[in-house]
């Protein structure tokens, strides 16, 4: 068993370097709506996103719409981010399981940009006017527990971008599963993310005011190039090395478990993630990672605190994660199982 989790140690390091050879393309800047690879959970920011294996519930189906499947009851979950350059984003969430094999979900992202200035070639300053970027993406999920080891979900997924007075809009699907080896008490979680059409802004502000001079119905439209969504695939494992269900270290107090996910956008070269999530008792947590090979996100660290509330938890969590030059980011999201 050691000598997989160095193989796979290894083998995320060569993800990374990938990106500084020259030959490698790394597609940046060839699809649109990049915002829906935003990190949307805070216990999975805190272990550096790994999180395709590890996700539990109703906060893990962005990653892994199977991570509905671990719903006990049911599930709310509630994220505010102060991100870059005064952009805000966040999440609001409701899962339920549905039988004995069968749960269901629905997940609503949305980010605020908040207000820029409208400018143009006779007002470069700025016109007086303001607008926003709003972008949401709202997610139904269906999840299944197929076996005791293995689950599988998928998400139909609505996407609308608008930016000023133009927007798009389009259907996309999220499949994922994440299965049981049995095999040391690894987990295996894989899943694709963001598979839909190729998607063009349409709207008001594509439309311009020509002078009668010119023979046309006196406006034209700028025509926008169809671009892809930002199709991801994960793949990872997750396994307890220290805790009560652990195969090499028992301890009913104390857990510690480690998380490496290979991830592959198709607009950027493969890259990778490691986490770790500390847990005592199974009601304190402390989590911290890394984002290897990534253009930006760099280490990350996070901590959790359950709490119970008679027939009710809540589960709060704090993460940061460092953007190098672009600094860092915070958020802290709220849980609640009933």
């Amino acid at each position: 068993m050691i000598r997989i989790f160095v193989f796979l140690i290894l083998y995320s390091f060569s993800f990374g370097q990938l990106r500084d050879i020259p030959e490698v393309v790394t597609k940046v800047a060839t699809s649109t709506a990049n915002w829906l690879k935003l990190e949307t959970s805070a216990r999975a920011i805190g272990m550096g996103g790994a999180h395709v294996a590890s996700g539990r519930g109703i906060s893990g189906i962005p990653y892994n719409p199977a991570s509905a499947a671990f719903i006990e009851s049911s599930e709310a979950y509630f994220s505010a981010v102060n991100y870059l350059a005064g952009i805000q984003h966040g999440v609001l969430s409701y899962g339920r399981k549905m039988g004995p094999s069968d749960y269901v979900g629905l997940h609503l992202f949305y980010l605020d940009s908040g207000p820029m200035a409208v400018t143009n070639e006779y007002y470069p300053d700025g016109t007086g006017e303001d607008f926003r970027v709003v972008s949401t993406a709202f997610r139904t999920t269906y999840a299944r527990k197929m076996t005791d080891r293995l689950k599988v979900g998928g998400s139909l997924n609505y996407i609308r971008d608008v930016i000023y007075e133009a927007d798009m809009q389009v259907i996309a699907f999220d499949i994922g599963s994440n299965f049981d080896t049995g095999i040391y008490g690894v987990m295996l979680g894989m899943s694709i993310t963001n598979f839909g059409p190729e998607v063009q802004y349409n709207g008001e502000s594509l439309h311009i005011t020509v002078p009668d001079t010119i023979n046309v119905d006196e406006r034209v439209s700028k025509i926008t190039t169809k671009f892809p969504l930002p199709l991801v695939f994960r793949l990872g494992i997750e396994d307890e090395i220290i805790g009560p269900n652990s195969v090499f270290i028992k301890n009913s107090q104390h857990s510690l478990k480690v998380s490496i996910d290979g991830i592959k956008p198709n607009d950027f070269t493969v890259y990778s993630t490691m986490g770790l999530e500390y847990s005592w008792q199974n009601l304190a947590f402390a989590r911290m990672g890394t984002h290897i090979g990534h253009d930006t996100a760099g280490l990350s660290a996070g901590a959790g605190l359950k709490v119970r509330l008679g027939k009710m938890v809540a589960l709060v969590d704090y993460a940061f994660v460092d953007y190098d030059l672009l600094r860092a980011t915070h958020q802290v999201s709220l849980g609640i199982e009933f």
